[in-house]
């Protein structure tokens, strides 16, 4: 008798499992012929094989190990294998999921008249249809009371982190109190990793309370029960690696500061909320309560989530990725038209673009964003949608900080002249965000020179006497229109709201004011600030320290300030220094302290790009400050 057996039930070890209980004179399985005939092995099969354990897929290594007990019971004279067919092309490989390599096997078995031996139902179904021979075992499955990693969790622990050579680690206390740990001694080796990994695994494939969120090379999510697992391995990652999170608290609403406010505010009308804050701030805990709310408030409530792991319950319907995107998602979400929706989380410009098209066709939206600072959450809007359509997208911001609301923001519209503004021809659409607490302003948004700002009202940001934010952007405003007029150096002083003092070069003053005053009248009336331009000779005490001073100078002790003009790559900003190897020098933006450095035995000063230092470089850069060095 020749079987021929597909990928299901060499991945679950039916093969030798049937051979074994023929072979058995003591078993009382009935004799099915599997021992003493011939084994068929496709050469699809071992393919298909081949490609999960290339991937780093757990059901790869099964399915080669029984591919070994196979060759073991050949040995012994059991049965007889025979490996057959082509192996299956890239493409093929790509499309298992399609039955490319399933109709390669069904095409083996009918070529040799052979029978079938398969766990698939729809395999199964397949080859009867074309008059194979089919024996049909159940899919190998056990009642799974916990998975072996639970080991490492107590009550107090969020996430348990473990990764071959390195001893177990997790992160356990309270929200906001986390600490990462090491919870035991003895580094882990690969084999008990793998070990891990096949329980968890079979747990998946196995259990109702278990799916398989995301297939990827290197990289597979698991959620199980309320335990979200990542699992990583090379060449995505160095090494094995298992990630396994859990929620430590369920909350209600009732349990948050502003709770009664909320409320009304969610039952009033179909609202746009950001839910903000740091990662393990409690953001993800905070959506749940308001899902819940909501659900039991009668509204229909549906969650869009890349994994799933909001613990709701079942009568909220958690949805995720349609053919690898939320955009499609959405679109089905808008034809059953949920009255909120759980968006968790909004990282990417599609995912505003997303949750901007769900809010404007009317569905309420509740969004997680990471974001250190409330208002960092309703900025990333800017520049994906239209500055006007902001408020219509989102009206409400809720930063969570340490498990708990730190501050509510409610956001809207005004026609107003900006705080700190004077011009009544100034007045224009302004985007208030308001302290829900205290009815108080805490940030404007608006149009500023074709540039869209945000300026923190108030004592917000600074102290008293610190340069307002109004102020700040003016300067950079007006420094910025006269340095595309100047060819030297500018400097900008504030005398009050309506008022600035531009100190140019003389070689530039008659270039700045231009024919009858017509160019620098044209700037004020852009900017809607009087402007007295003058030159550094009139300015007490002349230029800022580096301001200007392009001279070059000799090594450490000699140099003078050296205006430098920065090259930015695409890991690098770097500072051109040539003849300055060894110095320590300081790297000024038009005399203002940046940062302190050694320059390079090449003659040159390296930045790394998205460092705080690099983000402060480039935006002195962006603002066309100049760029000096002087000696520390």
């Amino acid at each position: 008798m020749e079987i021929v057996p597909d990928t299901s039930v060499v991945i679950d070890g039916r093969v030798s499992e049937q051979i074994e209980a023929d072979a058995d004179p003591d078993s009382e399985a009935v004799g099915t012929g599997f021992a003493g005939g011939t084994i068929v092995v496709p050469e699809a099969v071992v393919g298909e094989l081949e490609a999960q354990a290339n991937d780093g897929r757990q059901t790869g290594w099964e399915g080669l190990e029984e591919l070994q007990r196979l060759v073991a019971l050949d040995e012994d004279g059991t049965v007889d294998v025979e490996y057959v067919g082509r192996r299956p092309e890239a493409i093929e490989k790509r499309d298992a999921g399609e039955g490319e390599i399933d109709a390669l096997i069904r095409d083996i078995a009918q070529d040799r008249g052979a029978t079938l031996l398969t766990s698939d139902d729809v395999q199964a179904e397949v080859a009867r249809a074309k008059g194979i021979r089919v024996i049909e075992v159940e899919p190998t499955s056990r009642d799974v009371d916990r998975l072996a990693i639970e080991e490492f969790f107590d009550e107090e622990t969020m996430s348990v982190h473990l990764k071959t050579g390195m001893a177990p680690m997790a992160k356990r206390g309270a929200i906001g109190q986390m600490h990462y740990q090491t919870i035991a001694e003895d580094p882990l080796s690969e084999s008990e990793m793998r070990e891990y990994i096949a329980d968890i695994e079979e747990a998946a494939e196995s259990s109702p309370d278990g799916f398989v969120e995301l297939s990827e090379p290197g990289m597979t999510i698991i959620q199980f029960r309320t335990d979200r697992i990542a699992i990583a391995s090379p060449p995505f990652s160095d090494g094995l690696e298992i990630t396994a999170v859990r929620p430590i608290v369920k909350t209600d609403l009732d349990d948050y500061e502003h709770a009664d406010e909320l409320r009304d505010r969610l039952l009033e009308r179909q609202r746009g909320v950001l839910i903000s804050g740091s990662p393990g701030a409690g953001k993800s805990t905070f959506a749940q309560a308001v899902a819940e709310f909501l659900a039991d408030s009668d509204y229909a409530v549906k969650t869009m989530e890349k994994p799933r792991d909001l613990q709701v319950g079942d009568e909220i319907t958690q949805y995720t990725e349609l053919g690898g995107e939320m955009s499609k998602t959405a679109d089905s979400l808008l034809m059953v038209r949920p009255d909120y929706t759980i968006y968790d989380e909004v990282r990417k410009t599609d995912d505003f673009e997303v949750f901007a098209d769900m809010r404007l066709a009317g569905v309420g939206m509740v969004g997680v964003v990471h974001a250190t600072r409330g208002i960092d959450a309703l900025q990333r809007l800017i520049g994906r949608v239209e500055l006007g359509l902001i408020p219509q997208v989102v009206d409400t911001v809720v930063y969570i900080e340490d498990g708990q609301v730190e501050t509510v923001y409610d956001v809207h519209t005004e026609v107003k002249v900006p705080e700190g503004l004077m011009e009544e021809d100034l007045a224009r659409p302004v985007i208030m965000i308001t302290d829900f607490e205290t009815d108080q302003p805490a940030y404007e948004i608006y149009t500023f020179n074709r540039q869209v700002v945000t300026v923190p009202i108030g004592e917000e940001e600074g102290g008293p006497g610190a340069e307002s934010g109004v102020d700040r952007i003016a300067k950079q405003e007006i420094e910025r229109e006269i340095r595309a007029i100047a060819q030297g150096h500018v400097e900008v002083e504030l005398r009050d709201p309506e008022t600035a003092i531009v100190w140019v070069e003389e070689r530039d003053i008659s270039g700045v004011i231009g024919k009858g005053g017509g160019r620098i009248s044209d700037v004020e009336d852009r900017l809607g600030i009087n402007i007295d331009v003058r030159t550094f000779a009139e300015k007490p005490g002349g230029k800022s320290q580096g301001g200007g001073n392009d001279s070059g100078g000799g090594p450490s002790g000699g140099m003078a300030g050296k205006t430098v003009v920065p090259e930015i790559t695409s890991r690098h900003v770097i500072v051109p220094m040539e003849g300055h190897a060894g110095d320590t020098v300081e790297v000024q933006a038009d005399g203002e302290y940046l940062f302190t450095a050694t320059v390079s035995r090449g003659g040159e000063i390296q930045v790394s790009r998205g460092s705080a230092i690099a983000e402060e470089l480039e935006s002195a850069i962006d603002h066309g400050r100049t760029i000096t060095v002087v000696p520390s």
